[in-house]
This record gives structure tokens, C-alpha cells and sequence, in this order.
């Protein structure tokens, strides 16, 4: 293929981190650098993730040539030898009659190698230097670049002198042995350091995404666990939104307060006006009136300083305030939804009815493929059965991840069973097999690390809110998550493979992944301690998950956690369903009031003179154009709810004209 399948998978990728950048991001209102930095850490890692497979087939690949030659050339398997073709056979032979089939995906040589380094250190530059620094400018409250980029440089002094202290303790145990210390070798020390620590955080989010993913899918399969953990989080989102108006309206007091004290005529004026951009539109509207109305009582005026922080309050409590009302809407939506599964499952009639025509989407593949007896089916018989099946997938996948990060510094004999799988692929030199089970492999562990990450919150802090509502200080933590989670990831797995050389001992050809990440021999405590024996830690993670330790622990400490035995989350459920009641309750008033006005524009448009009732077909004469039609075509865009609005309205006219007729 000469490369044509690295250039699809570039472009693919690229596509799927536009769509996340776009779900959870705003485009239109959020600083450039902040969208272009994210999008390109994503990028970054998931380019890792999508081309690691066809690294591993072309390494094979390159072993089956050399094994194969007649006169193999023994070399040793350091990782600091940079050219893949290089390496040694396990079992030479001096003729051997077999050929090898190139891959489909076959890389040619020396472009992987450069992909790699390009790759890799753009990541790490972007985790380590450029994007806490861009946190920290996008935070900022300072109305000038110079201000803000002052402020960035002190809030990451001290976070830069960390990594200096432990870049320097590294430097010092290397130079303490009698090796020369050269370049090479200091890049190998930063690799392992950025390494070991995303290996730390690693294994502690994929402990707990092993046991969570296939028990959320399981327990989605209930619709009245559903239900019912809705109830809950309607419960806590209502405090959580009644907070953050407060919080608002209280940051509002404050500028309007500075509003009517800085006149039009003052220097701090235009710091002013910047912070008033940033404030709601009614909340403008009301301090625009307040200040006309005002007789010019002078109040202390505010320093920059304290314009600074009000302005950074200001853009936080913006943002958390309209973070909690798409989030309240969102749930909702699910509340309803989920209690319209509960009725439709004793329904006979096979038919999907929806409570609100609002939650019908009237689009043709509503209205010819996913119908309402389609939608029953879907979301009352086999939605159970699909979800069981796939948690029962996913979790003898999280077996056999928990058994390899065991079992995987074993090699004779072979206990990971991803190494298993491979080998046995190898040894048909099936590179399809080969490709598809590496791809699957590392898809699952980056779906149990990643969706953790976008699951996670601290405080208010860091929290990735879909629907266009979350801030830039959180986009830009995921993508350092992401850059430092990745490298350990990808050498994690090509250590479940027996594909790591520093890990299996094994004398052989390593991937061009590898290559570049120098001899991890070189801090033989990290390579031949740490990372053999912390992944067998995951074992201990799952099962606090499994039995979930660490929402009791939180839940006693105050930070309230789903548990269906604790009495307090009761407490809570009770509350979600009332409140979820009150908004269906106003929800029905609103759309009522809308289905009036809408019967009434149509009588308006369409004045109705003849109401007939001609077996059972609903149809009348217009006098306005003289013709008669079925009313079914009038209808068609609209909802069940309208019609039977606009019928009941047309009978009581047709009763009223039958009664003064009589008289």
C-alpha cells in the first residue's frame, strides 16, 4: 500500500477529534489558541493509538525477513538503535524456503521512525510546557496579553521548578555511575521520568474503568436503574444549579456596583466595559436601566487588581451558570424519556408514544425507518438483551487485561494472553488477525483510561460538560491527560505483547515505537522494578471499584455518591422524582399553550366554514379556494397531539353550529 493506509488512518483520526472538539467545545466563542492547542493534543494521541497496530505488523513483518534470511547477522536489542530493520532472529536458520507476504498496511522503511519522533515530542512539549501555560493565560482575569501572560509565568513558576527538581535527581543517580552520560542518555531519563508518571496515573484510571464500563452497560440495560440514578442526579443538579444562580447574581451585584462607581470618563473605564461583554445579555439590559435611573452616587472606586479578579469571577461564573442549566435541560430530557420506557413496556400495542412532541425529531428517518413500533422494540426488547451482551463482552475483556498485567513479565512459559493471541497470529503470518486484535486491544484500554478522564470532575475545576459547555481550563487539562496518559499506554501494551524488549528480555526486532524510546536499562530500578510489579496494582484498584470503595469513601466525607443501599441517596431520589414532576408539569402548560396558538394560526389561515365526517376520514371545504381535502396531508408535519387538538376544537365548533341550528 506504500503508505496509503498511514494516510487514511491520519485522516479519519483527524475527523473523530474535529467531532469531539466540536461536541464539547464552543468553536464560535473560544479563544483560538485554546481550540487549536486541544485539537492537536487529541490528535496527537489518537494518532498514537489508531497507527501502533500497523507498527507491530510491519515489525513482524521485517522479523519474518530476517528470520528467513541465509545468513542472519546477530546484533544486540538495545532501544537506542533508532533504524527498525536492525535486530536479531530467535531461531536462525541458514536456508529457509519460505517466503514472507508483505502486509496490506506495509510502512515503508525510515518513515514510521521520523512519524514517531514528530509525534511524540510535539506531544510532550505541548503537555509539559505550552499547556499549563496556556491554562493559566486563558484563566487569567488580566484585561492586556502582557498581563495575562505575567500572570501565567507566576502560577507556573513553581510547577516548572518541580520538574527541574526531578529532572535534576535523575541526572544526579545517572552521573553517579561510571557511564558517560551523553545526549542520548538524558533523553532517555526525561522519556522514563514522563513515562513512570503517566504510568502512575495510568494504572489507577484503568483500574477503575476495567470494572465501571462493562458494569454501566450492564446496569443500562435496566431501565428503572436508570430511572432511578436520574432521579438522583436531578437531585443534586438542582442544588448544584440553584448555587450557581446564586453565585451569579451575587458576581452581577458586584458589577454593577463597579458599573455606576467608574464613570465614561475614567482610566479603568475600558477594563469596565470588557468585564460588562462578559456578563449576560439581561443582566446588561437591567445595570444599562439601573444607571440611567441612578441620581450619580459616587462609591468607592475599584483598583485594576480588583477589576482583575472580578473579571476572572465573572467569566467562571458565567460559564458554571450556564454549564448547570444545558445540564439540567439534558437530564431532563433523559427523565422523561426513560419514565416514557416505563409506561410504553406494559404497552400491547407495540407502539412508542413520547410524552412531548418536542422530544419527536420529524425527520424521514423517523418517519420510514425508526418508527414509533421500530423504537418500541429497540428501546423495550432488544436494548436489554444488546447491552447484557456487550457487558458481558467487555468484561471478559477486563479479565484478560487484569490477568495479562499479571502474568505479562512471564515469558517462558507465556501467560498474557494478548501475547498469546499474537504469536499465534505471527506464526501464520496473518496480518489482518494480527492488526485487528492490536487495534481492538489497545482500543478497549484507551476507552476504559479516556472515558474516565471525560468522567471524572474535580470540583469545579475540571469538569468536560458535552453540548458546547465546557471551559477552556478544562479542554486543555484533558489534553495534558491525554499527552502523558498515551506513551505509558502504547508501551504498556507492547508490553502485554511480548513486543517490549525491556520488559520480555526478548532478543528480537522492536517496533519503531520503541525505538525512540531509548534503554529503559539505563534506570534498571524503573525498568525492572517499576513497571513489572505497579500494573499488577490494577488487581487491588478493581476490586475497590467492584465494590465500590471509593464512592462510600467519598460519600462519607460529603461529596454524595450513587449507592442503592445508603438511606441518604433515597433522600435524594425521592427529591429528583418530585422535581422531575414540577417540570413536567411545566412543560405540559407550555407546550398546551403552544398547541392552542398553533390551532388557532390554522383556523386563522384556513377559515373553516363545513366540518364531514365521511367514514371515519377527517376532511372539510375551504372556502377561501373551494376544495376539498384530507385533512392527513395538512397533518403531516405535524405532531399526534396537535391533530388531536385541532379535532377536538373542530367538534365543539360542529356541536355549537348543531345547537344553534336546533334552536
Amino acid at each position: 500500500m506504500s503508505g496509503a493506509a498511514l494516510a487514511v488512518v491520519v485522516v479519519v483520526v483527524f475527523l473523530l477529534t474535529f467531532y469531539l472538539l466540536q461536541r464539547y467545545g464552543d468553536l464560535r466563542r473560544q479563544q483560538r489558541m485554546v481550540l487549536f492547542g486541544t485539537l492537536l493534543s487529541w490528535y496527537l494521541c489518537f494518532l498514537i493509538v489508531f497507527i501502533l497496530p500497523l507498527d507491530v505488523s510491519t515489525t513482524i513483518y521485517k522479523q519474518c525477513i530476517l528470520d528467513n534470511e541465509p545468513h542472519p547477522t546477530p546484533v544486540t536489542p538495545a532501544r537506542h538503535i533508532n533504524q527498525t530493520e536492525t535486530g536479531s532472529s530467535l531461531h536462525p536458520t541458514v536456508s529457509v524456503l519460505k517466503s514472507c507476504e508483505e502486509p496490506w498496511s506495509y510502512i515503508p522503511d525510515g518513515i514510521l521512525p521520523v512519524f514517531w519522533r514528530v509525534v511524540y515530542w510535539t506531544s510532550q512539549f505541548l503537555t509539559w510546557l505550552l499547556l499549563p501555560f496556556m491554562q493559566s493565560y486563558a484563566r487569567s482575569g488580566a484585561f492586556s496579553t502582557a498581563g495575562k501572560n505575567k500572570t501565567a509565568l507566576i502560577e507556573n513558576a513553581i510547577y516548572y521548578g518541580t520538574y527541574l527538581l526531578i529532572f535534576a535527581t535523575l541526572l544526579i543517580y545517572v552521573a553517579a555511575h561510571p557511564n558517560q552520560l551523553t545526549w542520548t542518555k538524558l533523553q532517555t531519563i526525561g522519556i522514563t521520568a514522563a513515562n513512570t508518571w503517566g504510568l502512575f496515573l495510568l494504572v489507577l484510571l484503568l483500574g477503575y474503568g476495567l470494572v465501571e464500563i462493562p458494569r454501566s452497560y450492564w446496569l443500562s440495560s435496566c431501565p428503572g436503574y436508570l430511572l432511578t440514578k436520574t432521579y438522583f442526579k436531578a437531585a443534586k443538579m438542582a442544588t448544584e444549579k440553584a448555587a450557581a444562580e446564586e453565585n451569579l447574581a451575587d458576581v452581577m451585584e458586584e458589577v454593577a456596583a463597579v458599573h455606576e462607581s467608574v464613570r465614561y470618563n475614567h482610566h479603568l473605564r475600558k477594563c469596565v466595559d470588557t468585564i460588562l461583554t462578559k456578563c449576560p445579555t439581561d443582566y446588561q439590559e437591567k445595570m444599562g436601566r439601573d444607571v440611567e435611573s441612578s441620581h450619580g452616587d459616587q462609591n468607592v472606586l475599584p483598583t485594576e487588581r480588583s477589576l482583575v479578579s472580578l473579571h476572572k469571577r465573572v467569566i467562571s461564573a458565567v460559564q458554571r451558570h450556564n454549564q448547570t442549566h444545558v445540564q439540567w435541560s439534558i437530564l431532563v430530557d433523559e427523565a422523561f424519556h426513560l419514565e416514557d420506557v416505563a409506561k410504553s413496556l406494559s404497552s400491547s400495542a407495540h407502539h412508542f408514544i413520547h410524552s412531548f412532541s418536542s422530544a419527536q425529531q420529524h425527520s424521514w428517518i423517523r418517519r420510514f425507518i425508526y418508527t414509533p413500533t421500530v423504537e418500541w422494540y429497540w428501546e423495550c426488547v432488544f436494548r436489554r438483551c444488546f447491552y447484557r451482551l456487550l457487558a458481558v463482552l467487555l468484561c471478559l475483556l477486563s479479565a484478560a487485561v487484569v490477568w495479562s498485567e499479571c502474568t505479562f513479565f512471564s515469558t517462558h512459559p507465556v501467560l498474557s494472553l494478548f501475547a498469546i493471541f499474537i504469536q499465534m497470529a505471527e506464526k501464520q503470518y496473518n496480518y489482518i488477525c494480527i492488526e485487528m486484535a492490536c487495534f481492538v486491544s489497545i482500543l478497549f484500554l484507551c476507552v476504559c483510561v479516556y472515558s474516565t478522564v471525560f468522567r471524572i470532575r474535580f470540583f469545579n475545576y475540571y469538569y468536560l460538560v458535552p453540548h458546547h459547555q465546557t471551559d477552556a481550563y478544562s479542554l486543555q487539562f484533558s489534553a495534558m491527560l491525554f499527552c502523558r496518559l498515551t506513551p505509558p499506554l502504547c508501551l504498556n501494551f507492547l508490553g502485554l505483547i511480548h513486543m517490549d524488549s525491556a520488559i520480555s528480555h526478548q532478543d528480537r526486532i522492536q517496533t519503531s515505537y520503541t525505538s525512540i524510546m531509548g534503554s529503559m536499562h539505563l534506570l534498571s530500578f524503573i525498568s525492572d522494578g517499576f513497571y513489572i510489579y505497579y500494573p499488577m496494582l490494577i488487581l487491588l484498584l478493581c476490586l475497590a471499584t467492584f465494590y465500590n470503595l471509593g464512592s462510600r469513601c467519598l460519600n462519607l466525607v460529603g461529596f454524595h455518591q450513587y449507592i442503592t443501599d445508603d438511606d441518604l441517596t433515597s433522600d435524594f431520589v425521592d427529591e429528583g422524582k418530585e422535581l422531575i414532576k414540577r417540570e413536567r408539569r411545566k412543560r405540559q402548560k407550555t407546550e398546551d399553550a403552544e398547541n392552542r396558538r398553533w390551532v388557532r394560526n390554522f383556523l386563522y389561515k384556513n377559515w373553516l366554514c363545513i366540518l364531514l365526517f365521511d367514514c371515519g376520514v377527517l376532511s372539510f371545504t375551504m372556502q377561501n379556494v373551494g376544495a376539498e381535502f384530507d385533512t392527513s396531508r395538512v397533518f403531516s408535519h405535524s405532531s399526534a397531539k396537535r391533530r388531536m387538538f385541532l379535532c377536538a376544537h373542530l367538534q365543539s365548533e360542529l356541536n355549537m353550529c348543531t345547537y344553534g341550528q336546533n334552536l
